[in-house]
């Protein structure tokens, strides 16, 4: 039998948290609770967590920060935000910094479950990230998140834009199709999230327009392509 999923629930709202909870355990999950991003951080640390469920609003560090902390060492890890902070600005921070799923409060039980189940389901087997990849001019550190020119960080990239640029540079010279991408990466392919994909690929052109040589179309009804 395969172990239980272990989950890292941070909430400070002590009494939604005890029925988040208790729901999951009774759905067979280990969960582990932390009221503040401080506590969160220090048991992501400590323990190893098969998915985290992180509120925005938290005491001490709070879950955008929470999240681009464990970016800077996981890629892996999907992160389901659950908050209040429901500005379509607050969704696009949160996929930012390295958010996997974002649910609205106020929420069902139902539709966290499945939210997890699915989140759990696509988790990456992907080869690791080679070191370092070259683009034009470029060296992309996956890992880093970092883009250099020559000797120069050019940019410190996000969680999100980090992913794009990795799914482009492996598509070369093929469209990196516009479907597979956001269902890979956001977990569907509605309106919204497809806006999202369009501002963080406008963030990737402008951090390599310092190479004129590199361009990233807009291949119609397909996709995005990475030329130079």
């Amino acid at each position: 039998m395969s172990p239980s999923p272990r989950l890292l629930l941070l909430e400070d709202e002590l009494p939604l948290a005890r029925i988040v909870r208790e729901s999951l355990e009774r759905q067979g999950y280990q969960v582990h609770h932390a009221a503040n991003g401080v506590l969160g951080l220090a048991a992501f640390q400590r323990d190893t967590f098969d998915l985290c469920i992180v509120d925005v609003m938290l005491p001490q560090l709070d879950g955008f920060a929470f999240v681009a902390e464990v970016r800077r060492t996981n890629q892996q890890v999907p992160i389901l935000f659950l908050t209040a902070k429901s500005q379509p600005a607050d969704v696009v921070q949160g996929f930012g910094v390295g958010g996997n799923d974002y649910l609205r409060k106020p929420f069902s039980l139902e539709e966290l479950a499945v939210r997890l189940r699915e989140l759990l389901r696509r988790v990456p087997t992907a080869p690791e990230l080679p070191a370092t990849i070259a683009i034009g001019r470029f060296n992309f550190i996956p890992y880093k998140q970092e883009l250099w020119l020559e000797s120069e960080l050019v940019a410190k990239l996000s969680h999100r834009e980090s992913e794009l640029l990795r799914l482009l540079a492996s598509h070369r010279p093929q469209p990196m199709a516009r479907q597979a991408t956001l269902l890979q990466l956001w977990g569907d392919d509605s309106f919204f999230h497809a806006r999202s994909m369009d501002v963080f690929i406008s963030r990737l052109r402008k951090h390599l327009r310092h190479d004129p040589s590199l361009a990233i179309l807009n291949i119609r009804g397909v996709g995005y392509r990475l030329v130079s």
